[in-house]
């Protein structure tokens, strides 16, 4: 659990940084845009501030349930968290290659026209899209085994831990374009959260099946004589992929249709972006 939050915060907040890292450089290199800098730490204050507002609010509303209520709501920021996933996996996949340039577009379209109130909605919509998406990742992540964690400090260690590693992950990646590659980086988290967002789906159809919405069924088969999930490491292999030793039909049956729903998208977006052959040269 301590794991998947620690590869959350460390997976968003490279994210984050290298937002803001373009845009911070973008200006830097611009003397024209020398007096908007101030707006674009602004929006990534606010960017912030948003999630945290976002965070607390979850917690109020999740404390304000009680019984089947707190259940059923925890159930569903699960599955939520789940697709939150696969859709951003998704967007970076097809933006990954042209958001630089995106990102420069708006900010010198922001600085010709003086309207640094724009750079200010740049920076907030950036750096709170990625805050917001880990705050419902995060309780995702607590309420699909919430019982795991050990309490809050171990929680607060973790995402200290992950933003540690993010500046330093940054950093890295920065000083060595030459050995380190940022599509690597990315390519190797997309298959990682992808995985985590099968265990987030695996997670919400245990807990439909513990509220009665979807059947109890006997496990179809036994791998526990090869990595038994409930042991330490089988254990952070379930937790990071969805894996289980003992699965029922309704178990296999999220697997199967987790993964042809990313094949299927992973193919429609592989037509979308090959370039056209034939016609006129």
């Amino acid at each position: 659990m301590l794991t998947q939050i620690l590869f959350i915060v460390w997976r968003e907040s490279v994210e984050a940084l290298l937002v803001v890292g373009i845009l911070a450089a973008w200006m830097a290199a611009n003397e024209t845009a020398a007096a908007g800098r101030k707006y674009l730490w602004g929006g990534v204050l606010a960017g912030l501030a948003l999630a945290a507002v976002l965070a607390g609010a979850l917690m109020v509303f999740a404390n304000a349930l009680s019984g089947e209520a707190q259940d059923w709501f925890q159930t569903a920021l699960v599955l939520i968290a789940g697709v939150l996933i696969v859709q951003m996996v998704s967007w970076m996949h097809a933006h990954g290659r042209t958001l630089k340039g995106e990102l420069h577009d708006g900010l010198s379209q922001a600085t010709r026209q003086r309207h640094w109130w724009g750079i200010f909605a740049l920076a907030l919509i950036a750096v709170g899209r990625e805050g917001s998406e880990t705050v419902v990742f995060l309780y995702g992540i607590l309420s699909a085994g919430a019982d795991a964690v050990g309490g809050l400090l171990p929680v607060i260690g973790a995402i200290l831990g992950g933003f540690a590693l993010a500046l330093a992950t940054y950093g890295l990646l920065q000083l060595g374009r030459r050995w380190l590659s940022w599509r690597l980086f990315f390519r190797v988290t997309e298959v990682l959260l992808l995985l985590l967002a099968c265990q987030m789906f695996t997670s919400g159809a245990e807990k439909l099946i513990g509220l009665g919405v979807l059947p109890f069924t006997d496990p179809l088969w036994d791998t526990s004589w090869l990595v038994n999930d409930m042991s330490r490491w089988g254990g952070l292999v379930a937790g990071l992929t969805g894996y289980r030793a003992m699965p029922g039909a309704v178990t296999v049956a999220v697997w199967v249709v987790y993964w042809g729903a990313i094949y299927a998208i992973s193919s429609w977006q592989s037509r979308q972006t090959r370039p056209a052959t034939g016609g006129a040269a």
